[in-house]
C-alpha cells in the first residue's frame, strides 16, 4: 500500500471515530488528539491529520452523505496546500467536487439572523471555509530580528496593509520556537484582535483595567499602546490564564501590568475594557467543530453572562472614560443586542465612533469584523464613553 493510500485509510478511519460526535462535542479536538496519541503519530502526521479533520469539519454537510471516495476528493481540494498535505492533495483532490457543492449549506440555519451581513456577501461564506491565516503582532519597535529570522527560515513575511504592527506568517510556520519570539519581539494575535484596540487608540499615559484578560493577548497589545506612563490592571478568575499572561508580560519586557483574580470594588479608570467570554462563532475558521455544536440558546446564554458583566464592569469607569466591550463572536444575540440592552439600562454611557476604520464598516452599535475583509476571524466590538 502506498503512503497516501495508507493515509487515505487511516483518514476514513478518524472520521469514523469521530461520527458520532460531530454534532454535539465541543471538545472534539481533544478526541482527536486522543486519537494521534494512541498512534503516536509523528509531527507531519499530526499536521496532516488536524488540517483534514478540521477541513472535513469546515464542510461538514458536504461529506456526511457523501461516497467514501467524494468525501476524501472533497476534503483533499479544500485541506490548505501544506509540506504535510502537499502529496495527499495531489493524490485525492476532486475540485470539480467543490465547484458544484452548495455553499449555502455549510452555515447553520439559524445564523441567518444572527449575522445577515455575513450572508449577504459570499466572499465572507467562502472565507470560513478556508483555515484561518498565522497572524503575529509585533510587540518591539523594530522587526529587524524577526524578520531577519523570517528570512533565515525561508518564512515569506507579509505585513498586513491596514495595520503595521501586523505580520502574516506560514500557516504552518512554528513561531514559538524563534528566537524572536523568545525574547518578547513578537507575539501571536490575530488581525482582527489587534484592530479592536487599534480602533479603540487609548491615550498614552492611561490607566486601564482589562476585567476579562485571559491569557493576555490584548492585555499585552494594550499595554504597548499605553506606554510606560500607562498602566493596566489586568483581572481573571482563571488562575491558570493569569500565570501565562504573567509569563508573556515578562518575556516581552512590560512593566505597566498588574494581574489580579479580584476585580476592585470602585475605580475611577480611564478606560475599561471587557473582553467578554462568548460562543466563539468568530472562530470558526480555526475550530469548526463549534459551528456544528453552537445553539440558539448557547447565544442566549451567552448573552445573559456578557450583560452581567458589563453592568458590574462599568462601575469602574471614571467620567469621561471608556468602556471598550468586545467579542470573538459573528452573533447579534451577543453583539449589537447586549450593547443595546446596555445602553437603554445605563443613558450615562453612549457609543462613540472608532478612532479610525481600519476599511471596517461601524454599525449601529458597534463595529463587526466579518473574516473575508482582512483575512482574519470574526469580531466585534463597541465603544461606550461615560459623561463627564
Amino acid at each position: 500500500m502506498s503512503v497516501t493510500a495508507n493515509q487515505r485509510r487511516l483518514l476514513l478511519e478518524l472520521l469514523a471515530d469521530l461520527r458520532p460526535h460531530w454534532h454535539r462535542d465541543r471538545n472534539l479536538p481533544a478526541r482527536l488528539q486522543s486519537w494521534l496519541a494512541a498512534r503516536r503519530a509523528g509531527s507531519r502526521d499530526r499536521r496532516l491529520y488536524r488540517e483534514l479533520t478540521y477541513t472535513a469539519l469546515r464542510i461538514l454537510p458536504w461529506i456526511e452523505s457523501a461516497s467514501e471516495d467524494e468525501a476524501v476528493g472533497l476534503i483533499a481540494a479544500e485541506a490548505a496546500d501544506t509540506p504535510a498535505t502537499r502529496d495527499f492533495r495531489a493524490a485525492y483532490a476532486q475540485p470539480d467536487l467543490v465547484a458544484t457543492a452548495d455553499r449555502a449549506a455549510l452555515l447553520p440555519v439559524w445564523l441567518a439572523a444572527e449575522a445577515p451581513a455575513l450572508l449577504a456577501d459570499s466572499a465572507h461564506g467562502d472565507t470560513l471555509r478556508s483555515r484561518a491565516p498565522l497572524w503575529i503582532r509585533q510587540q518591539t519597535g523594530a522587526p529587524d530580528r524577526f524578520l531577519a529570522e523570517c528570512t533565515a527560515r525561508g518564512w515569506s513575511a507579509r505585513r498586513a496593509e491596514v495595520l503595521r504592527t501586523a505580520w502574516q506568517l506560514p500557516a504552518d510556520a512554528p513561531v514559538t520556537d524563534t528566537a524572536a519570539y523568545r525574547a518578547g519581539d513578537i507575539e501571536v494575535q490575530d488581525l482582527g484582535s489587534q484592530l479592536i484596540l487599534a480602533a479603540t487608540a487609548p491615550d498614552a499615559g492611561g490607566q486601564w483595567f482589562d476585567a476579562c484578560a485571559g491569557a493576555g493577548g490584548k492585555t499585552l497589545q494594550l499595554a504597548q499602546l499605553l506606554g510606560p506612563g500607562g498602566h493596566v490592571t489586568a483581572h481573571d478568575i482563571r488562575a491558570d490564564a493569569l500565570k501565562e499572561l504573567r509569563i508573556r508580560a515578562d518575556r516581552a519586557g512590560l512593566r505597566n501590568v498588574t494581574v489580579t483574580r479580584s476585580a476592585p470594588a470602585s475605580g475611577g479608570f480611564d478606560g475599561v475594557l471587557v473582553d467578554a467570554p462568548c460562543s466563539g462563532s468568530g472562530t470558526w475558521r480555526r475550530a469548526p467543530h463549534l459551528k456544528w455544536t453552537t445553539t440558539p440558546g448557547d447565544l442566549a446564554r451567552a448573552a445573559a453572562i456578557q450583560g452581567e458583566l458589563l453592568n458590574r464592569f462599568a462601575g469602574l469607569v471614571r467620567a469621561g472614560g471608556r468602556l471598550v466591550y468586545a467579542t470573538c463572536s459573528i452573533c447579534r444575540t451577543e453583539n449589537q443586542a447586549v450593547v443595546e440592552t446596555f445602553l437603554r439600562e445605563h443613558p450615562e454611557f453612549a457609543e462613540v465612533a472608532p478612532a479610525a476604520a481600519f476599511g471596517l464598516t461601524p454599525g449601529s452599535p458597534g463595529t463587526a469584523i466579518l473574516p473575508a475583509t482582512h483575512d482574519t476571524d470574526g469580531f466585534y466590538f463597541a465603544t461606550l464613553r461615560r459623561a463627564g
